[in-house]
């Protein structure tokens, strides 16, 4: 990614992070999910070199897998203490991220009574939850990243993806970076690069219970609450770039939907 460095950001007082908490929810992606674990495992290192007094550490999900993903994630936990795992039965990937944020204990509040102004705990300023999928791989610098536009005052950060163009049609990558240029302040929010405060993230309502576009739901929560709310292409992540989709209206399935789109006229 050209222009990385350039976007280097000073760091505000005040809005210092402390921990972060990571959840990547996986549905039989035993395929993946080594390269995912072992790219999260670099990103946490690279966090650890310029900011060693932060705390990181991974919740997997493993949402209603029958195949070989939770021995797969099973090595990792027994040799990465940064690593855990968490088994659900949602088949819902908004359930799995929310599931994933309560277990690193950024849980929902109780209910208060009709008026009474709910404050978040002082922890939940100093703590950032970031999102990723099993299906994909983060670069070195996304945990940095993320945490240096989270100091310079960024509630959330929407990073950008690209499909792995590994087995994929070469046609169909093209349209879709055709219609997804990279660039800074881009208008799109993937749950496989998506970071929050985690006061923000429960301010907003948290990751809704639903099969698909969780993470729109809440971005468009944290928007109408007023959080700032920064998009960058300066932490890329790869995603497969399968169209069986796993989610009924995830990016798999956004991807078939361009296989259907007519080429441009000729000439």
């Amino acid at each position: 990614m050209t222009g990385v460095a350039a976007l280097a950001l000073p760091l505000a007082r005040g809005y210092g992070i402390e921990r972060v908490a990571v959840v990547m929810p996986a549905h039989n992606e035993e395929e993946h999910l080594e390269d995912a674990l072992r790219a999260f495992q670099q990103s946490a290192d690279a966090l650890h070199r310029v900011r060693p007094d932060v705390d990181v550490r991974l919740t997997v999900v493993l949402d209603s897998c029958t195949d070989g993903s939770a021995a797969t994630v099973a090595g990792f936990v027994g040799a990465d203490r940064r690593i855990g795992a968490l088994e659900v039965s949602y088949r819902s990937a908004g359930a799995s991220r929310a599931a994933g944020a309560r277990a690193s204990g950024i849980g929902m509040p109780r209910r208060r009574p009709p008026g009474q102004r709910w404050t978040p705990p002082a922890w939940a300023g100093r703590t950032w939850l970031a999102n990723t999928d099993a299906d994909s791989r983060v670069p070195e610098n996304w945990l940095v990243r993320q945490l240096e536009f989270a100091e310079a005052g960024a509630d959330a950060v929407l990073g950008s993806v690209e499909p792995d163009p590994a087995g994929m049609d070469p046609e169909l990558l093209r349209r879709w970076r055709e219609r997804h240029p990279f660039h800074e302040d881009h208008p799109h929010i993937y749950g496989a690069n998506f970071g929050v405060r985690a006061s923000a993230y429960l301010a907003a309502g948290g990751f809704a219970r639903i099969t698909s576009e969780e993470d729109r739901a809440l971005v468009h929560g944290l928007r109408s609450r007023a959080f700032t709310v920064t998009a960058t292409d300066s932490n890329r992540v790869v995603t497969s770039g399968r169209t069986h989709a796993r989610a009924p209206h995830g990016f798999g399935t956004y991807l078939r939907s361009l296989d259907r789109v007519p080429p441009p006229p000729a000439g």
